[in-house]
């Protein structure tokens, strides 16, 4: 379907990334997209993004602004049928929309998504099942977290990374999109869980699979840490996660 992606991208000091992602979507994608809305977190030189195949808005915050709110200002000015939540550190060798937009007109579907893999080639752990107490207790110390694991071509997980979420429009504007009260981290499991109580399927395709350029700065830092616990926290507590353990 021509010009029916909505792409939004947040910045955090990181233009040198977003250049490159948006000389992948130019490259691969412009046929499918209808604009780009950039958001710009923190102060940083932005260079000129009239030379892309498709219009790009930029955004500017005065202060920073979480995951959610950032990409729920980006909706509110989207211009396409669908709406696509992309990190810059995505790097993408062909078009994965087609085939994602296939997917996404079947019934009851809230979110698609490719596989996502690393530099190395290897999968990432962007579909998962669930968090819990006991697998976080796990973790914390040393096991892993619950990968989801299917063979299938479609699988279909209980929640998807924020790294690269496709949405139709209808769907993520009737969710209310991302819950602002998360500032960071698990406002993708969040919504996840909203979707599957409003019966709609999260979605990924491993025929089409996209490259995680992580950088990782926030790993080892404290105050991320904080965020991430903050976030976990408000998950366990909120009214979806107790619904959604009824399932």
């Amino acid at each position: 379907m021509k010009n029916s992606i909505t792409v939004s991208i947040v910045s955090h000091n990181q233009f040198l990334l977003v250049e490159k992602l948006l000389d992948d979507l130019s490259a691969h994608c412009a046929h499918d997209i209808s604009d780009v809305i950039l958001t710009i977190n923190v102060e940083e030189h932005v260079s000129d993004v009239s030379v892309y195949n498709f219009p790009v808005q930029i955004i500017k915050n005065c202060t920073p602004h979480g995951f959610g709110v950032n990409h729920n200002a980006a909706f509110k000015q989207a211009r396409g049928a669908f709406f696509c939540v992309l990190n810059p550190d995505i790097r993408l060798t062909m078009n994965p929309f087609p085939t994602l937009l296939d997917l996404i007109h079947h019934s009851n579907v809230g979110v698609v998504a490719p596989r996502v893999v690393n530099n190395s080639g290897q999968r990432e752990d962007s579909e998962r099942r669930f968090p819990t107490p006991w697998e976080l207790m796990k973790k914390i110390a040393g096991g892993k977290s619950a990968v989801w694991s299917d063979a299938h071509p479609v699988s279909s997980p209980d929640w998807i990374a924020g790294m690269f979420m496709l949405f139709p429009r209808s769907v993520f504007e009737e969710l209310h999109g991302f819950d602002e009260r998360y500032f960071l981290y698990y406002e993708d499991v969040d919504l996840c869980a909203r979707l599957a109580l409003a019966g709609y399927k999260r979605l990924v395709c491993s025929d089409v699979t996209v490259v995680h350029d992580a950088r990782r700065s926030s790993h080892g830092n404290l105050r991320y840490a904080a965020m991430h616990l903050k976030s976990i926290f408000r998950f366990f507590f909120s009214d979806a996660y107790r619904e959604i353990r009824k399932l």
